[in-house]
């Protein structure tokens, strides 16, 4: 199911004249890319294992790894001032390579920088960089843009089928400090536009934190009732698996022809049961599976001395129990 935009350098010749034209930005930062992946050390400063996304990715990350002979440093974190401080830490180590998923995008401009003047190269993963940066690094990106405006079509799509001419719309997103969530929001809030007789009437950060997501939605629920909400966004399936809860408990009607339209994305195996059960209309991709193997693969051949594309995105794709089929199986392995 991985899937790329970006043509892949077959022979070295062609791998020159690329180099030649400005490719991998990192490529020249002190020597590190070319001669293989056996012995050099990656530091790693993604998400930490407390996520459930960060979790599987994790897990996945390190084995496809695990036999190239790469030694990974595990700079993980769940917040982001200590990943500023394990990126700095990770620059002065001078490792063949820094591989990052950003909490704080703003935070990391600087440790980035840090990053070019040490000739330390930088593979970003998952959200773009501040653009400030973003000539600076190589990356592996979600389509995020896209990711939002799939969940607002599922809304719409949704509450039409209900035959719905107006209705309310809640929105628990991730960290809002993330490029990952801002631009989620703009494809969402560009799609949700489209059919402004549905109004999003919450927006709130709940961290990309299934719990905190189940206490905002309660709350949510006690202030506007079942009445006051016709709609839901859990930016990812965990996050919208709480918001099913919360609702049953506030005694609300969940999907069907007049029930709550409720969905989510970085899709899950609990997502796409919930899908099949009829709870949430729909989620999209960006699974965690998926990004993690084109993420080892671009490294492999990064190290390699293959001069990969500078950028790579992650082709998404919306998911409803019409197209359950074709990316269950993408869908179940986290």
């Amino acid at each position: 199911m991985m899937r790329t935009r970006s043509l892949r350098a077959g022979v070295l010749g062609i791998a020159l004249l690329a180099s030649a034209c400005g490719g991998s930005p990192a490529a020249s930062g002190g020597g590190t890319s070319g001669g293989g992946t056996q012995g050099k050390t990656i530091a790693f400063v993604g998400y930490g294992d407390a996520s459930p996304w960060g979790a599987a990715y994790n897990k996945t990350f390190k084995a496809e790894l695990a036999s190239s002979g790469v030694k990974i440093n595990d700079l993980t974190s769940m917040d982001a001032g200590t990943q500023v401080q394990n990126f700095n830490q990770a620059v002065s180590q001078k490792p063949a390579l820094i591989v990052a998923a950003l909490w704080d995008t703003t935070a990391t401009v600087v440790p980035i920088q840090k990053a070019k003047q040490a000739g330390v190269p930088v593979l970003i993963v998952d959200g773009r960089p501040d653009p400030k940066v973003e000539g600076d690094v190589m990356s592996v990106l979600s389509d995020n843009v896209k990711l939002g405006e799939y969940a607002a079509q599922n809304i719409i799509e949704g509450l039409k089928a209900q035959g719905r001419d107006s209705g309310k719309v809640i929105v628990l997103s991730g960290t809002k400090a993330m490029l990952v969530t801002q631009d989620r929001m703009q494809g969402f809030g560009k799609a949700m536009a489209a059919a402004p007789q549905y109004q999003v009437i919450e927006d709130q950060d709940t961290n990309w934190d299934p719990t905190a997501s189940g206490k905002v939605a309660q709350q949510l629920f006690a202030k506007h009732g079942c009445d006051g909400i016709q709609a839901a966004y859990g930016m990812a399936d965990y996050m919208a698996l709480p918001i099913v809860q919360a609702a049953k408990q506030a005694g609300c009607k969940v999907g069907g022809k007049d029930g709550l339209v409720v969905t989510g994305g970085n899709c899950f195996k609990a997502g796409i049961a919930a899908i099949k059960s009829g709870e949430m209309y729909g989620t999209a991709t960006e699974d965690p599976i998926t990004i993690a193997k084109q993420t080892a693969a671009y490294i492999t051949r990064y190290l390699g001395g293959q001069n990969p594309p500078t950028s790579e995105l992650v082709q998404e794709d919306r998911v409803t129990k019409e197209s359950l089929a074709k990316f269950e199986e993408q869908c179940s392995q986290a």
